[in-house]
């Protein structure tokens, strides 16, 4: 074992390690349990253990019961999603999602993207009446693997505050690209336009730990690290998180706020679909309603520009020379994008997904719940 890994595997003690394989057919079958059909499962379950493949632990199976499951139930997300194609143009079309499983409608809309580019060097797909689509890395790697460049956002309920506001109007609004490259993974940068997005947040809640100070502001603009109470907060408007940046001007949160704003054009104007408040998931008398979001998903081919080879190996020179840039003192690498996900790919390939306590509550009453019988090692 690697210093590297030794020091990654700490991070997780009071975790039980479970393969890709066993958590992936795990997933899956508690899908179909809750009434989605077997071939929509594979995509979703596909692209929720890749989240765990690759250590974001905020967008895996952490989210299978509270956001999909939890809405099912609830009336307000169907398990059975009917696509619409409200347009197809030779290089844009949109799509309806139709208060669907946002995996499936968006593993649509990057194959049409892919198709697009493929023929005519470039492909733009916009989505509306969507839902919560699992990593946005997850269809920008889809182009990524065809050699193309992959390029996807999408809005989501209101978390993000203005610069100088204290209302979440936006939501944590990923914008995310991904580029092919010579090395064994591609580059793709994945992050939300906030300093952090809800499920981080959830994530230190299921460790019982305080937020660091600037993530979230309150309604006089006050930093708060209660991290409980947060969550329940946010969805009141009681809370909201900063944009990415921070507070104010002086370390850019305007940059944030900005490219918040940006990809909730796209996810809106594009595909005439929903946006900031609309968002909001209640209706008037404060009753749960569906979230209908939208997302875009871009595909550019460079065989249509000077060919995949040419960009292929000079995006590769880019990161390698970065990497290889003079360190700082106390630190002996330097990472670019998607590389810190493929080093954990490949210790969780050998020694499993960390599964924390409260994971492990959640795995046993769904596996009760559904008659699942897998065996697990807590």
């Amino acid at each position: 074992m690697t210093e590297y890994e030794k020091k990654y595997l700490d991070g997780y003690k009071d975790c039980a390690f479970v393969s890709f394989e066993k958590l992936e057919k795990f997933m899956k079958e508690a899908l179909m349990g809750a009434g989605i059909p077997e071939k929509d499962a594979d995509i979703i379950a596909d692209v929720l253990i890749e989240s765990d493949k690759r250590g974001i632990d905020s967008h895996g199976i952490g989210r299978l019961k509270p956001i999909y499951i939890d809405r099912i139930d609830k009336g307000i997300m169907n398990p059975i999603t009917e696509i619409e194609v409200l347009k197809d143009e030779k290089t844009a079309a949109v799509l309806d999602g139709h208060n669907g499983m946002g995996h499936v409608v968006s593993h649509k809309a990057m194959q049409m993207a892919i198709g697009k580019a493929k023929e005519y060097g470039m492909g733009m797909v916009a989505v509306r009446n969507s839902n919560h689509y699992g990593i946005a890395g997850y269809y920008a790697t889809m182009a990524t693997k065809e050699d193309m460049i992959g390029i996807t956002g999408t809005n989501a309920r209101p978390s993000i505050a203005p610069t100088f506001g204290v209302e979440n109007m936006l939501g944590t609004n990923p914008l995310t690209v991904g580029f092919p490259t010579n090395d064994e993974f591609p580059f793709v940068i994945d992050c939300a336009t906030s300093v952090s997005q809800r499920g981080k947040i959830e994530v230190y809640g299921r460790a019982g730990k305080e937020l660091p100070p600037g993530w979230v502001i309150d309604e006089n603009g006050n930093t708060r690290t209660d991290t409980e109470q947060i969550l329940k907060d946010l969805t009141t408007g009681k809370a909201a998180l900063t944009p990415l940046g921070g507070l104010g001007t002086e370390t850019g949160g305007y940059k944030g706020y900005g490219y918040a704003t940006v990809v909730e054009v796209l996810s809106a104007a594009l595909q005439d679909g929903s946006f900031l408040k609309m968002l909001n998931g209640k209706d008037a008398d404060g009753k749960d309603i569906p979230y209908p979001l939208g997302h875009f998903f871009i595909a550019i081919n460079p065989d249509f520009f000077m060919g995949k080879t040419i960009f292929k190996a000079i995006t590769t020179e880019i990161l390698h020379q970065l990497r290889e840039s003079k360190k700082a003192p106390g630190h002996d690498r330097i990472f670019t994008a998607g590389e810190p996900e493929w080093e954990a790919y490949k210790i969780r390939k050998e020694y499993g997904c960390p599964v924390p306590v409260s994971l492990q509550k959640v795995i046993k009453e769904l596996s009760a719940r559904y008659n699942l019988t897998d065996t697990w090692p807590f």
